[in-house]
């Protein structure tokens, strides 16, 4: 069910304008900046690695606030891979997580996927999904293109 009050009057032209905001967000632990890029509708979801399915802005909300409570997401987006078409984008990439522990820094993977949709606000996610991390980054598997002879 689409709410009638939006969050933010800020357009925002493109799923990539969207995903920058929404790194930024984490990254300087700013709740309202982070929700003003999710639609303002009731089906929004959103998987913390590990995690459950979060439905809904206000249930998002207190998830990332949880998450913030502990501090910062220095969360760099990479390898993105875009599928778009006029009024949806979804986008595949490897979050860079750089973390300081009490053993000096360390750096985790965590493979996402973000679903935008255009709205009369311009460009929101409905959806982010993200796995569990690994210590590691994770190498890709592309089909190779067919040669022909």
């Amino acid at each position: 069910m689409q709410r009638s009050k939006p969050q933010t009057a800020h357009l925002m032209a493109s799923p990539d304008d969207v995903e920058a905001q929404f790194y930024e967000a984490l990254r300087e632990a700013d709740i309202d900046k982070l929700m003003a890029v999710w639609a303002d509708d009731d089906e929004v979801i959103c998987v913390h690695p590990g995690g459950p399915r979060v439905v809904g802005p206000r249930a998002i909300r207190a998830a990332f606030e949880a998450v913030f409570s502990n501090g910062r997401i220095q969360a760099f987006p990479e390898r993105l891979r875009r599928v778009h078409t006029l009024d949806a984008a979804v986008h595949n990439l490897v979050e860079r997580i750089e973390l300081a522990t009490a053993e000096g820094p360390r750096t985790g993977y965590v493979l996402a996927t973000n679903v935008y949709l255009k709205t009369a606000l311009g460009w929101r996610l409905v959806a982010h999904h993200a796995s569990p991390g690994t210590p590691h980054e994770t190498p890709e598997v592309v089909e190779a293109p067919a040669v022909l002879h």
